[in-house]
């Protein structure tokens, strides 16, 4: 596969250009690389050294994740990010970086992709963020208890960062937005959902959800967010048998 190739297969789905008015991210391929055949893609949630180096004891051709290295402001090429630039120049690894449209995707995404593991019906967009429905909402179709729920999800209750059980003993809808979407949250309430999903955090929802008898799971940033790139290594696998991929996990417990 030619990087060309490979970079006009994630547009043909995830409609990257969509997203260039209201994504800080630079969507699309970061870093170039001087070889343009690509054989093996890692997948992963953070740009860094540590997934960087990962990725080049892996072989891989290019690294693509959530999260890239450029965010719509001019940076010194000095320290750490000097020494990230250096490390896929020098080793050849190219880099893309797919932010709010992983995020939004139906299919694909972070919110559909969990969604799809807790076997939610009637799902559809949801969490407004400029004009932009990035997550999604849907219900049970028999109702669930909360720590059903982060178990599915998370593997148990202890690893979210937190969990808010205000609202109703069982779940039968739920809203979820992936990493920082915490102020989704009054649209969850103003759509009398039992549930809200997100990532990050935060002190000043506390009251916010206890006040609107709604339960909340701060999941973490990143264990909200490894969903998306898994799946798109799934379908790039599927679609190019003959290109070899895998996920990096770094996991920062945040």
């Amino acid at each position: 596969m030619r990087l060309e190739t490979l970079d006009a297969w994630f547009r043909s789905f995830l409609h990257l250009h969509e997203f260039d008015s209201i994504d800080p991210s630079m969507n699309g391929l970061q870093v170039g690389r001087r070889n343009r055949e690509v054989q093996r893609v890692a997948f992963a949630v953070d740009a860094c050294v540590e997934t960087f180096h990962r990725a080049t004891v892996w072989n891989a051709d290019i690294l693509v994740v959530h999260h890239g290295i450029f965010w719509g402001r001019e940076q010194a090429v000095r320290d750490a990010h000097y020494a990230r630039l250096r490390h896929l120049i020098e080793r050849d690894l190219g880099l893309y970086a797919v932010h709010l449209p992983l995020d939004q995707h139906m299919v694909y995404g972070n919110n559909a992709q969990m969604a799809l593991a807790l076997e939610l019906e009637e799902i559809q967009p949801f969490g407004s963020f400029r004009g932009k429905n990035i997550g999604c909402m849907g219900s049970f179709a028999t109702p669930v208890s909360l720590d059903s729920v982060v178990t599915r999800l998370f593997g148990s209750s202890d690893a979210p960062l937190a969990v808010l059980p205000f609202g109703a003993t069982q779940i039968r809808t739920v809203g979820m937005v992936s990493g920082g979407g915490g102020s989704s949250l009054d649209e969850a309430v103003e759509k009398s959902l039992d549930l809200f999903i997100t990532g990050d955090a935060s002190h000043t929802l506390y009251h916010r959800a206890l006040e609107s008898a709604i339960s909340v799971v701060f999941g973490g940033h990143y264990l909200t967010e490894i969903w998306g790139v898994k799946a798109l290594a799934e379908k790039l696998s599927r679609e190019y048998p003959d290109v070899e991929t895998t996920f990096i996990d770094v996991p920062t417990g945040l």
